[in-house]
């Protein structure tokens, strides 16, 4: 009897196997194929994602270009005040203008102290800017217009 039950639980085991195989493989199949999309849309995903990183650092990388005539500079004169005053008429703060000018927010505050003057290549956005108005800067500024 024992040669019998053992016959039996073989059988019966192999069958089992037999059944989890047919039932399974498909699976693992599908399993394999959805591992290599994930892989594809990960390494599609890294390279947007690198993608977008060098675009925004593109962005702010890239600086405001506000021209003047030669002539227009040898005349224009900047005080403390002046400056003070176009930053306001603008609506800009010191940083905001610090990037239309290409200069750093500090310099602007010591532009509007009196401790330091414009040089040559500073005066040229800043005359460039006494044309303009508070949409126009905005714009270059790239935020929507105040109302």
């Amino acid at each position: 009897m024992a040669k019998m039950e053992g016959i039996l639980r073989a059988e019966i085991s192999r069958l089992a196997r037999k059944e989890i195989r047919a039932a399974v493989g498909p699976l693992a199949r599908s399993v394999r194929e959805l591992k290599r999309a994930v892989a594809k849309l990960t390494k599609k995903a890294n390279s947007l994602a690198k993608a977008v990183g060098q675009a925004v650092k593109a962005k702010a990388a890239e600086k405001v270009k506000l021209e003047a005539a030669p002539g227009e500079l040898k005349s224009a004169r900047f005080s403390a005040g002046l400056i003070r005053k176009l930053r306001r008429r603008l609506g800009v703060t010191q940083a905001e203008l610090a990037k239309l000018a290409n200069v750093s927010p500090t310099t602007v505050a010591f532009w509007e102290q009196g401790r330091n003057r414009p040089t040559e290549a500073n005066k040229v956005p800043l005359v460039a800017l006494r044309k303009l108005g508070r949409r126009e800067v905005r714009r270059l500024l790239g935020d929507a217009p105040k109302a």
